[in-house]
């Protein structure tokens, strides 16, 4: 009982201990301003002497310092006294919120507008985001004089507007961030409005498109916004999106892509990237084009249970930048084979073929051959051929007439794209060809390679061991 005591408060002294450090690890992060957390923020926006005088109020705000980063564009960057509480946090350098009780805290600030207001204007950036931190839902009002007229679109929900006698009024509210404003004086109208989509169009859409609307699959519960037309400089937004075909097909693409962009950060790397982490999210492959063989390509590779492996990895990679080094380490872990198809895909038009390396050590007369490259393809191994046959002791040249590997003895003469081989002075048919080129190399499969080089192969899980079973003296 007595060694039992002591154990139970050696026990309780180490708990405490790690909870003490992980609650001065907390309190520290907090201090740097390093803890995550959600907030909630308000947006008002007049437009007034070519310039948005926007007024910007962020609430749940915890009690640490947080960072600010202002608008690139932005001037006259201050706090605003919305209430005796909204500016206390603001450093004098206007460069973070230090630690406080207030919540609720109140920024200022102007963005010029080069010739001014202008209609089509996709304005990206307009925003004060804060470290650390992800919006959980976003409020934003716009005001301009009552002689400007068009039409205000945020990505979020339109919530109303309203002409008055002075100003023109429009609200918007969801869930999420939001960072950009488009505004078109042309005759663009609310058309369709869900918790998820809105569609803007010049015409009114028949009641058979409302309905087939339905049919689009989302990836988040983030609002978009599609307008019909085009953006001034041709960029799409984040959450708005321009499409100058009202078609269901075209619709349902430009959502899936919108919403994946926000999903992970690309960078600049392809569309049918994009597209293809789309369709594996989504579960459909609707278009004809370079992305639906890539998937098509993995589908008729993968189980069930790696399909379902993949998807989560896919998952779990959301709010990382995907590269294609990144794609492949992920999908050789799940098939449990090397592979560069990604990689290999950013390097061609087509679609290059799903291949898978073998990493294993090439052995011959106890020495490792380290230049000898070994490559899966259709379920054959292949040896890169120049490597492995010099090692065995052929000569290897490209000539007129085909492919040449000699030695003293035995001499080859192998013809592009023909199923025969000339082995010393005399043809012999193939069915198949014993040689094949991947990225510009050649390689030859392995059961060729033992039978015309006359070879024994033996592997491990580590090594693969080559064994002539004859000399070429």
């Amino acid at each position: 009982m007595k060694y039992a005591v002591s154990f139970f408060i050696v026990l309780l002294l180490v708990v405490s201990g790690l909870l003490f450090i992980q609650y001065q690890v907390y309190s520290d992060n907090l201090e740097a301003g390093q803890g995550e957390f959600t907030y909630t923020q308000e947006i008002e926006i007049d437009y007034r002497n070519n310039s948005l005088d926007i007024r910007q109020h962020f609430r749940n705000l915890p009690n640490q310092n947080i960072d600010i980063k202002w608008p690139p564009l932005a001037i006259n960057p201050d706090c605003f006294l919305e209430s005796e509480q909204t500016c206390e946090r603001l450093s004098e350098d206007k460069t973070r919120f230090e630690i406080g009780d207030s919540r609720s805290q109140s920024l200022s600030y102007v963005i010029p507008l080069d010739g001014g207001l202008q209609s089509k204007h996709l304005l990206k950036d307009l925003f004060v985001t804060l470290g650390n931190a992800k919006v959980s839902y976003s409020t934003i009002h716009i005001t301009t004089d009552s002689q400007i007229e068009g039409q205000w679109v945020t990505g979020l929900p339109l919530i109303g507007q309203q002409s008055l006698s002075l100003v023109n009024y429009s609200m918007f509210s969801g869930q999420g961030e939001v960072n950009e404003v488009y505004y078109i004086a042309d005759d663009i109208k609310l058309q369709h409005s869900t918790d998820l989509i809105s569609i803007y169009a010049k015409t009114p859409l028949d009641e058979q498109f409302h309905e087939s609307i339905n049919s689009i699959q989302f990836l988040n519960e983030h609002h978009v916004a599609i307008v019909q037309g085009e953006s001034h400089s041709g960029q799409q937004g984040e959450r708005i999106v321009f499409v100058n075909d009202l078609t269901l097909d075209g619709l349902n693409q430009s959502v899936l892509l919108s919403q994946i962009d926000s999903l992970y950060d690309f960078g600049d790397n392809p569309r049918w990237m994009k597209e293809v982490i789309a369709a594996f999210l989504t579960g459909s492959v609707s278009l004809e084009n370079k992305s639906s063989q890539i998937v098509n390509a993995l589908l008729n590779h993968m189980s069930d249970k790696q399909l379902e492996s993949w998807i989560q990895k896919l998952e779990q990679l959301k709010g990382t930048k995907i590269t294609s080094t990144v794609l492949d380490k992920e999908l050789s872990e799940v098939l449990q084979k090397n592979t560069e198809f990604f990689e290999l895909n950013e390097t061609v038009e087509d679609v290059f073929t799903l291949l898978f390396s073998d990493n294993r050590k090439v052995i011959l007369d106890q020495n490792v051959i380290e230049d000898v490259n070994l490559i899966y393809q259709n379920g054959l191994l292949y040896y890169s051929s120049d490597e492995i046959l010099a090692a065995l002791g052929y000569e290897v040249s490209d000539g007129p007439n085909g492919y040449y590997v000699n030695s003293e003895l035995r001499q080859f003469r192998f013809p592009e794209n023909h199923k025969f081989y000339v082995f010393n002075q005399r043809r012999y048919d193939t069915i198949s060809n014993p040689f094949t080129t991947i990225m510009d190399k050649r390689y030859i499969e392995e059961s060729w390679l033992q039978r015309l080089f006359l070879v024994e192969i033996e592997k491990t899980n580590s090594e693969i061991t080559i064994s002539p079973i004859t000399t070429l003296q």
